[in-house]
């Protein structure tokens, strides 16, 4: 069993976060304690500078990010902030439909767009990044089948990240030397 590796759960908060907290309670992620809506209302008093600068620090301290799913995910401005960041910055990204997923009221969303469905840096995310969906009505099967899988996707993530990050390395290098005998 791997460590459990630091993280960042990406969700829209209004929308989901009772369902993000079932998923965050399975404990695979460190750091996923629930961001205080007090808090959160603080941060965003203090403007959009503010707001990006508390996202890049949290994901500056994680190795991945985890964009829980559901209706109006993709259309959230600080998710997609969110994605595009750990992006650029080489972190695991994946994403976990969480739409079937009972709220606190006993009720199911429907389907969201993918979130990832964006390019960044010319690249189309959709292509190279996972949201897993469970594929179940049932509520109870949708949260076992996330919690029996989500420390091997999160994992998978971090490891394609690696990868990213060390491809980037490689043409960066080859870049320069190409320069330099050019």
């Amino acid at each position: 069993m791997s460590p459990r590796r630091r993280g960042l759960f990406s969700f829209h908060y209004d929308g989901d976060s009772w369902r993000t907290s079932q998923v965050r309670n399975i404990g695979v992620i460190q750091r996923s304690r629930p961001v205080d809506s007090n808090a959160w209302e603080e941060v965003k008093r203090r403007g959009k500078s503010a707001i990006r600068e508390w996202i890049d620090a949290r994901i500056a301290r994680s190795s991945c990010v985890v964009v829980l799913v559901g209706s109006e995910t993709a259309d959230r401005e600080w998710v997609r902030y969110e994605i595009e960041k750990a992006w650029v910055e080489g972190k695991g990204l994946i994403g976990i439909y969480i739409h079937n997923l009972q709220d606190q009221h006993g009720k199911q969303s429907r389907k969201g767009r993918n979130p990832f469905d964006i390019e960044v840096e010319g690249v189309r995310l959709s292509d190279h990044v996972k949201v897993h969906d469970p594929r179940t009505k049932d509520s109870q099967r949708a949260y076992h089948r996330i919690a029996d899988d989500i420390e091997d996707w999160v994992e998978l993530a971090v490891r394609n990240a690696e990868e990213r990050r060390r491809v980037r390395r490689e043409h960066a290098g080859r870049s320069w030397l190409s320069r330099l005998l050019g």
